[in-house]
């Protein structure tokens, strides 16, 4: 039995991309229709996990009194 794979952030961004496609075409049945839907709210979950996992690993270089960097914590736009 093969275990799955977690994909990457580009990987899962395609994937959510495809799924609204196909959703948006709305040709798939009501079944296959909630199937994608669930896996495209699941991968969305993922991708903004990482998304805030990434932003709290940035950082902000400024010049300090003595003119040589400082980094400081990045303070996102909310």
């Amino acid at each position: 039995m093969a275990t799955k794979k977690k994909m990457d952030f580009e990987g899962s961004m395609a994937r959510l991309e495809e799924i609204v496609s196909l959703l948006e075409r709305g040709d798939a049945p009501l079944e296959q229709a909630m199937t994608l839907f669930e896996e495209g709210a699941k991968l969305l979950r993922e991708c903004t996990s990482q998304l805030d996992q990434a932003e709290q690993k940035v950082t902000l270089l400024t010049a300090g009194e003595d003119g040589q960097p400082v980094e400081e914590p990045f303070q996102g736009e909310n």
